[in-house]
């Protein structure tokens, strides 16, 4: 699903989504196609649920946003020699 489908079904929300397409450039990551995995009208309910299905699922990329944002993309975090927690 495209941001712009998901701000339309869930406007004002907190949403939890599982990132199916997305390129990095320049230090960004530019999320295209995304799946809702679960939505909050609470910024803490959605990133307590991010945080548990991140830990559940490590080698699968989630992020939370909330819809009111114009566009998906997120600043890229060095994970260092650890990799993904």
């Amino acid at each position: 699903m495209r941001w712009q489908e998901v701000q339309k079904r869930f406007p004002n929300e907190w949403v939890v989504l599982e990132v199916i397409k997305a390129h990095s450039d320049d230090g960004h990551r530019y999320i295209e196609e995304v799946v809702v995995v679960d939505r909050f009208e609470n910024s803490l309910e959605a990133m307590d649920r991010y945080e548990k299905i991140r830990k559940d699922q490590p080698l699968r990329e989630y992020c939370f946003f909330h819809t009111s944002r114009e566009n998906l993309v997120a600043r890229e975090r060095y994970m260092g020699i650890r990799g993904p927690r």
